[in-house]
């Protein structure tokens, strides 16, 4: 359905049509062309939060510099108009320059964890206060924060959330040290697509300022990206060995989320149990 209000004073002419576009949990995405032969997208839903798009803007504006981000054109409690990044064929350089861009991205520091304010992962807020400790940090509001929703809560067993805190009890004996990088936050590959030139461009954030490890644990998880990706990525930003054992751990934040979001599959539950189990004990 063609809304007038999205494109007062773009100067792009009226909406003609609006093709819905995949991707997204939380909004309705079109594709709209207007009469002047211009297009836009458009994000929308009647029941998100009120600074849902707002925050979303201002993820898009921190992240401009390695990767190609699309413009915001307007943004009000109820949509989000963006430029179009298009339909583009990733270059034959796509994955080489992605593992360099998000390499950049992480060399971005601050000298504490967290962001300056809060946002949200989907449509659920994520927690970013200002923390020294990325141990604590991603404990309290990465990990044990998604218990307290009860989507979440009671897709785990007892003997689950146990197992749970004591993982987060260990956490400085099996993630090493990390810098506070700015994190896309919810990057998977609906979310890195072919800008039109071909190069990678991000779409729907979640910053903050983290541990990058965290970042890569998800987004390899969902899929293998090649040789090209990790040694572009190595060469600018290299990683402390046994990166790789680390991964279902930092993939926790992740799957929580979706148990939270009420996606609680039996895959994802099963997944985060195996896990868990080293730090399940004979009594649970």
């Amino acid at each position: 359905m063609l809304n007038p209000a999205w494109l007062d004073g773009l100067s792009l002419g009226d909406a003609v049509s609006a093709a819905p576009v995949d991707g997204g949990y939380a909004s309705k995405t079109y594709r709209v062309s207007t009469t002047l032969g211009r297009s836009v997208i458009v994000k929308t839903h009647e029941d998100v939060p009120v600074d849902l798009y707002p925050l979303e803007a201002d993820g898009l504006e921190a992240l401009r510099g390695a990767f190609t981000i699309p413009d915001v054109l307007r943004v009000t409690p109820k949509f989000i108009v963006l430029s179009d990044l298009g339909t583009s064929a990733p270059s034959p350089t796509y994955w080489e320059d992605a593992g360099r861009a998000l390499a950049r991205q992480h060399q971005r520091t601050a000298d504490k964890f967290g962001y300056h304010h809060d946002n949200y992962l989907g449509v659920l807020p994520q927690r970013n206060p200002w923390t020294d400790d990325g141990h604590a940090f991603f404990a309290q509001h990465r990990l044990l924060r998604y218990l307290e929703f009860p989507t979440c809560y009671n897709a785990l067993e007892e003997a689950d959330r146990r197992a749970l805190e004591r993982l987060v009890h260990r956490l400085p004996d099996l993630i090493p040290a990390q810098p506070a990088s700015l994190l896309h936050g919810d990057l998977w590959f609906g979310n890195l697509l072919p800008a039109q030139d071909g190069s990678p461009a991000l779409i729907d954030p979640a910053v903050s300022y983290g541990w990058p490890e965290t970042e890569l644990a998800t987004f390899l998880t969902y899929g293998r990206v090649g040789d090209a990706f990790l040694g572009a990525y190595q060469d600018l930003h290299p990683l402390t060995p046994g990166w790789q054992t680390r991964f279902p751990i930092l993939h926790l934040r992740e799957q929580l989320c979706v148990l939270a979001h009420a996606h609680s599959g039996l895959t994802t539950v099963t997944e985060i149990r195996t896990t868990l189990k080293p730090f399940r004990t004979s009594q649970t």
